[in-house]
């Protein structure tokens, strides 16, 4: 390993952008915030040292025998994460980085991409959710963050548009094409800094961006290490005690790292990204990532310890998850699939972890394609369903989830005909991770409000025979936008009622899964309107107090705080029948 003379970050991008640099397989994927990059060209700025690098040269005659991604320019959150696979056909030597790709990928980001992150409290599905923004540097003022000195921030065009007597924003990539220092004065001169601002401000916009020119096209401050070696068993030794501290590459990174390199036919990074993009596609869409499938794939393949540790992730091991590979996806694939049917998605299923016992059983028992919507397995499946919510109700797999997995594994490999729930829920009888329920434990059920994930759960208990497949909406019974101080007033609600109104609202007692289309339909008109408007009939108005748990009081909506207490009645009295009780007394004795 050989030490190189440190690189300008203009040559670097440059290599970058010509494809010269590119990532073994063995890397992640980039997983910088906005943030880290801000503070990363705010050291830069300062002369901060931003650690060395590790490069590994890979010569002519043996560029095909490995795989190499290109970096990433325009990252989307949603759509665009992926590293795009690098066609080195013809190529002279290649220059990989084994260490730095998450700063190099941000640099190269910032001066010639850019990046579209999830804005907070949009739906994830929401195109407009995420803006494509760039790297500004505020060249007329400090940053306001008093661990930062300059005001680096990702923008959208128009919002560096709005400058004003505090601010003036240089898109950070344009220093590329100020490679002179007069281009620098001249685009001070031509954009009014001294013009329009003080002179102190016109001072720190001169340094500012002086300051930006240099380290982008002066100074050197890439220094790096060389490695030579064609061996991959030496290079992925290097990367592992590079990266085993678990405080640059998170653990799960470093163990998929070995994965791709210890699989023989298949790329173990491809095909693994590429899996949990398919699963996270089904229904209405979920959020398993890659250690959720690393996890699972320990599990199935029925090694003795699953833990996350690198003996674990030998090549005995991974070559064994390479050849069982189409299995095991198949029944993780089954599993989402089932799930879905079962309403769950993203937002309600509130444990990945519990999708793999179910993926396990399926594995197990060569489950098919058809089994979600197969008429021959409602047994079966009622009980994974039931075994589903009670595990995640009671959030079973909070804490250390290996230690929940392993006896569940055992007992489902020891029980061969049916979904052992019953077995399941007696082993855990008495434990912290008891699924049996207490009756203070299902008065308990009544606590979950609207917009908690574990509230679908709860919800599901009472509807078990509801066909998921079509499309079931959590309902406020009574409409939660006639719910406000000023309507509740215009009604004539007393005062001191009305905070029990409010305060009531979003409970489960106000609660109902609906059809998507009679919910859309139901939409802010009074409860007993829409009932009497929608089921005409005596009978069928009885059907659907029913079915939702209505209790038979007076459904005005002035009587709301009666409905309410009398329904939570009947549904304790509901969640009784359905859960199996652990009345403590009676255990005691």
């Amino acid at each position: 390993m050989a030490y190189e003379t440190a690189l300008k970050i203009k040559d670097v991008v440059e290599s970058i952008h010509k494809k010269k640099y590119l990532l073994p397989a063995i890397q992640r994927e980039f997983v910088w915030n906005t943030y880290q990059i801000e503070r990363l060209f705010d050291s830069i700025m300062r002369n901060y040292p931003i650690s060395s690098f590790l490069f590994w040269q890979v010569e002519k005659e043996n560029v095909t025998d490995f795989k190499f991604y290109e970096f990433l320019r325009e990252y989307h959150e949603r759509d665009n994460r992926h590293n795009s696979k690098a066609d080195v056909n013809g190529e002279e030597e290649i220059t990989a980085i084994l260490d730095g790709q998450q700063r190099l990928t941000s640099i190269y980001v910032a001066l010639k991409g850019t990046f579209s992150e999830k804005l907070p409290r949009k739906r994830w599905d929401n195109d407009k959710a995420y803006p494509k923004t760039k790297l500004y540097l505020n060249l007329v003022s400090n940053s306001e963050n008093s661990e930062l000195e300059y005001d680096f921030c990702f923008l959208t065009e128009d919002e560096a548009k709005e400058n004003d007597d505090n601010s003036f924003w240089f898109c950070v990539g344009e220093i590329l094409n100020l490679k002179e220092p007069g281009e620098v004065n001249s685009y001070l001169i031509q954009n009014g800094i001294f013009q329009n601002y003080t002179q102190e401000q016109a001072n720190f916009a001169n340094n500012t961006l002086f300051q930006l020119h240099n380290v982008i096209h002066i100074t050197p401050l890439i220094s790096y290490y060389k490695e030579k070696s064609q061996s991959l068993d030496k290079v992925l030794n290097i990367f592992i005690r590079i990266n085993s501290g678990g405080t640059i590459l998170s653990y799960s990174d470093l163990l998929l790292s070995i994965a791709t390199a210890q699989w023989e036919e298949k790329d173990a990074r491809e095909e693994i990204i590429k899996f949990v993009d398919e699963i996270n596609d089904i229904g209405n869409g979920f959020n398993f990532n890659k250690d959720f499938v690393l996890k699972s794939s320990l599990v199935i393949n029925d090694f003795s310890d699953f833990a996350f540790k690198v003996d674990n992730f030998n090549k005995a091991n991974m070559l064994k998850i390479e050849r069982n590979w189409e299995n095991l996806t198949d029944a993780i694939r089954i599993a989402v699939k089932l799930v879905s049917s079962f309403g769950y998605n993203r937002e309600t299923l509130t444990s990945n972890n519990a999708i793999i016992p179910i993926a396990y059983y399926l594995h197990k028992i060569n489950a098919t394609e058809s089994y979600p919507d197969s008429n021959n397995n409602l047994e079966d499946k009622e009980k994974i369903h039931k075994w589903l919510i009670l595990t995640l109700v009671k959030r079973a797999f909070s804490g250390q989830p290996d230690n929940v997995l392993r006896p569940i594994r055992k007992i489902i490999k020891d029980n061969d005909s049916i979904f052992p729930l019953d077995k399941i829920v007696e082993k855990f009888k008495g434990t912290n991770k008891s699924l049996l329920f207490s009756d203070e434990d299902v008065e308990n059920l009544t606590y979950y409000k609207y917009g908690q994930g574990f509230t679908f759960s709860v919800l599901s208990l009472l509807y078990p025979h509801l066909d998921y497949n079509n499309q079931f909406h959590i309902d406020h019974i009574f409409p939660k936008s006639l719910f406000t101080r000023t309507k509740l007033r215009k009604r004539g609600i007393e005062e001191d009622k009305i905070n029990t109104f409010i305060d009531y609202l979003n409970y489960i007692g106000n609660l109902q899964l609906l059809g998507a289309i009679p919910n859309i339909e139901k939409k802010d008109t009074e409860f007993k309107v829409w009932l009497e408007k929608t089921y005409p009939n005596a009978d069928r108005q009885n059907e659907f107090k029913n079915t939702h748990n209505i209790p038979n009081v007076d459904l005005e909506f002035e009587n709301f705080i009666e409905f309410f207490e009398e329904r939570e009645k009947i549904l304790v009295a509901e969640f009784g029948k359905i859960l199996q009780i652990e009345n403590e007394k009676i255990e005691a004795e």
